[in-house]
């Protein structure tokens, strides 16, 4: 829904997803995410930038807070890692502007993901932030519209090693099933979205 939406926005042109997430762990989920990123935006027609699984550099920055909560200090840190990666890429290649799907996702705030975004992308002239309600009634309709149509793969999770530790573990104190990396069965609910 995002990636349409950012397609058909006034002022956006040559739409590419930038896909650099070396938080997500294990390796077999980050595979499984940019695998289902890169056939959709084959399907869609447009550019797909696969950049390396920066994981030994994302670890180094995020030392020391491996234990803050889901939104604190780790989350601001992890999207400022791959906001700069992305403006950088946005600088070297011509883009006027970066945006980010992260801010649909109910694991994160908002601001958070916004507010790192605005930053990375003031470090370079001419380059802007594209800022998005992504949270409408409208919009989040649709994303789970096409990802049922897709069937999209359900992410249980954040991505990080330490959300993926946090979820199990509150999971387990609540008699929940631990979360099932790939396969067609997850650990709550049902694989794909319907």
């Amino acid at each position: 829904a995002m990636v349409e939406e950012m397609m058909t926005a006034k002022g956006l042109q040559n739409v590419t997803v930038f896909f650099y997430n070396p938080n997500i762990h294990p390796r077999r989920e980050y595979e499984i995410r940019k695998e289902e990123n890169k056939v959709f935006c084959q399907k869609l027609g447009i550019d797909f930038v696969d950049v390396d699984y920066d994981v030994e550099n994302w670890y180094a920055r995020v030392k020391g807070m491996e234990f803050d909560a889901e939104r604190g200090r780790r989350c601001t840190e992890c999207f400022d890692m791959r906001m700069e990666r992305t403006a950088l890429y946005a600088h070297e290649h011509n883009y006027n502007a970066i945006g980010s799907t992260n801010a649909t996702s109910r694991w994160k705030d908002e601001n958070q993901v916004d507010d790192s975004g605005s930053r990375a992308a003031a470090k370079y002239p001419n380059l802007v932030y594209w800022k998005y309600n992504w949270k409408s009634d409208e919009m989040t309709l649709r994303k789970y519209q096409i990802s049922a149509d897709r069937k999209f793969y359900k992410q249980e999770y954040c991505g990080c090693s330490y959300s993926l530790r946090d979820s199990n573990e509150w999971r387990k104190a609540n008699g929940i099933p631990k979360i099932q990396i790939g396969g067609e069965t997850a650990g709550l609910g049902n694989r794909y979205f319907s």
